[in-house]
């Protein structure tokens, strides 16, 4: 006989206190709500808003029948992790030491610093790290709200270690045990330095004005994001100055409704014909991803638990190309 769905229940309550982990989920994610609640806070106090401005704000959007979006939300809260967390080390590890190695090895000065850009810059971890690498003026830019509003708040802290949540609280799947799932992550591990700039917006408009002003971009995780593909690399050849550097790494997943996808191939042919010259690089950026291209490509984790039972990871390509100098 089978048994009924409240014997398994009362099976399942007697073994691990099943209820008792629900109440503590509640907890946790109330706490998780608090820093969120700061977050906006921060934001206010950024952008000169009023609380009676923000509600009225609210009350408009629910008449239009438009929602909260509580899973950019919390995505944005994730990155925490990936980016100003002990916890996200060994992923930044896995994707920043091919371009910082780049980086490095170009001839710049402190008095004369190179100007760099990286738009889709998330919370902007990467320009932190380029920026102590010296001889670097770094400008970052980031369309999403939600991740400007973080990156704002991150930028508010005076102390490291100074915040305590809980990222792992709403995501049940592929967790070995309860105290994974229910762990705290600190944040930030380093301040952020006042040094470098945001520029918040969409990098196709935003940067109308900057033809040629940058010695190097860096694109990490971005150029998938693209509506326009052709828009995104146009636009990287019209602000790069003679001679400047683009590079690149991160996977060709493509976001929400895309005008056009190109496999990696496509994307070397039409960034040749908008007159970019792929360059060589070693094989510390992984292997040729196809035979006769200077295109590289190694496994990259993003957004991983680490402590998880699966794996988030892409097939990362990494290129380096230069917007040759007019002959």
């Amino acid at each position: 006989m089978e048994k009924s769905l409240q014997e398994d229940t009362a099976a399942a309550e007697i073994t691990i206190n099943y209820t008792g982990k629900l109440k503590r989920a509640e907890k946790l994610l109330e706490a998780n709500a608090k820093v969120a609640q700061s977050i906006a806070q921060a934001g206010l106090q950024f952008y000169n808003i009023t609380l009676s401005e923000l509600d009225e704000f609210i009350k408009k959007a629910e008449a239009e029948g438009r929602r909260a979006d509580r899973t950019s939300v919390s995505q944005s809260m994730k990155h925490f992790v990936r980016d100003w967390a002990e916890e996200g080390h060994t992923e930044r590890q896995e994707s920043f030491p091919c371009i910082l190695k780049s980086l490095s090895l170009i001839s710049r000065t402190d008095d004369k610093p190179l100007r760099i850009l990286l738009p889709g810059a998330g919370l902007g971890r990467l320009a932190h790290e380029i920026h102590k690498l010296g001889g670097f003026d770094v400008v970052m830019n980031e369309w999403s709200a939600y991740m400007n509003l973080a990156y704002r708040y991150i930028s508010t802290r005076s102390k490291p270690q100074s915040i305590t949540f809980h990222p792992f609280a709403d995501w049940w799947s592929h967790q070995a045990t309860t105290a994974d799932l229910e762990r705290p992550v600190t944040f930030p591990d380093q301040l952020s330095d006042p040094s470098v700039v945001l520029i918040e917006g969409d990098f196709t408009t935003t940067f109308a004005e900057q033809t040629g002003q940058y010695d190097l971009i860096v694109t990490l995780f971005f150029i998938d994001t693209a509506r326009n593909l052709v828009s995104y690399i146009e636009n990287i050849h019209r602000l790069l100055r003679p001679g400047g550097r683009w590079i690149n790494l991160g996977p060709l997943m493509y976001g929400t409704a895309p005008f056009v996808q190109l496999s990696l191939d496509e994307i070397f042919k039409l960034g040749t014909r908008i007159g970019f010259d792929f360059q060589e690089t070693d094989d510390t950026a992984g292997n040729i991803t196809i035979p006769g291209l200077p295109i590289r490509g190694f496994e990259v984790a993003y957004g991983r638990n680490p402590r998880g039972l699966n794996k988030n990871a892409f097939q990362a390509q990494y290129w380096e190309a230069v917007k040759p100098m007019p002959v």
